[in-house]
């Protein structure tokens, strides 16, 4: 993989693990419990995608 797709395979693993961390913090908190599920859905997402994009980029 080039320079630039591993530093977007970077991106989205962190943003990944960003969004993983704030529901977790979101959940124990009374105030944004309701954005714990929204979290975890972005940041499977974003695990998705980082997925999805390490694959496309090795069958070139």
């Amino acid at each position: 993989m080039k320079d630039k797709e591993k530093f977007a395979f970077y991106c989205y693993l962190v943003a990944s693990v960003s969004f993983f961390i704030s529901a977790t913090i979101n959940f124990f908190s009374k105030e944004t419990k309701y954005l714990t599920v929204t979290h975890i859905c972005l940041g499977t997402s974003f695990l998705c995608l980082a997925s999805t994009h390490k694959k496309d980029k090795d069958k070139n």
